[in-house]
């Protein structure tokens, strides 16, 4: 009985770990820098400690500064396909007269045979495709600011992590903001993002319960002879 406990101890540990969340580094936070230590303020109103301006808005624009981005994504797209093909091919060649007779070849029950000859092939295919296909994404992220361009853009990337019942959802955005695309509430619309990357996926019980098997993935996939 002893020797079947170091068997089903990783199984139970990997089973343990399976659930916990898995964190993305592509799309993990950054430290904002470190501001340098100034000298006590002389008696002004002004501290350039605080690293705020008098005259400026809330808005991200530094690195480390986060922005709620809006996830107002509708995709929607349709294909049909339709091919016909035929061929058919009549070859025919009579016996010829060769000084004036016909030349036969051979004598059995079934009769004799002659130079003529009728061939016929016909080959038909017929194809149909029809595709109809629809997404919608909605809801809220916060980022942070991972790098500010030279042209004043910002790169920013945030994941969002939620664990709901046997399952982990990931929420996961990146790209590249304009700051004049960002509203007075320190937001902007994900159709505003430049080269997006959002994905929305998920892992445990639930996630895999929808997932096709690798044997169903290879009948279906386009190296199945079938």
């Amino acid at each position: 009985m002893s020797w079947r406990i170091p068997l089903i101890l990783p199984i139970v540990l990997a089973a343990a770990c399976g659930g916990q969340p898995k964190r993305d580094p592509a799309f993990a936070t950054v430290q904002p820098p470190v501001v340098p230590v100034q000298p006590k303020a002389n008696g002004a109103i002004y501290n350039p400690a605080t690293n705020m301006a008098w005259f400026e808005n809330m808005r991200a624009r530094r690195v480390g500064d986060i922005l709620t981005v809006k996830l107002v994504e509708r995709t929607a797209g349709s294909k049909d396909a339709n091919s016909q093909i035929k061929k058919s091919n009549d070859s025919k060649f009579t016996n010829p007269t060769l000084f004036g007779y016909k030349p036969q070849f051979g004598a059995n029950p079934v009769g004799k045979f002659s130079l003529g000859f009728d061939l016929n092939s016909s080959s038909q295919f017929k194809g149909q495709a029809d595709a109809d296909q629809s997404n919608s994404l909605d809801g809220e992220i916060t980022v942070t600011v991972i790098d500010v361009l030279p042209n004043g853009n910002l790169m920013v990337r945030g994941e969002k992590r939620l664990t709901i019942n046997q399952g982990n959802e990931y929420i996961r955005v990146s790209g590249i903001v304009r700051v004049a695309d960002i509203d007075a509430t320190n937001t902007v619309q994900s159709t505003r993002l430049a080269d997006p990357t959002i994905m929305y996926t998920g892992d445990g019980g639930v996630a895999d319960a929808s997932k096709l098997g690798w044997l169903a993935r290879f009948f279906i996939s386009a190296i199945s002879p079938f």
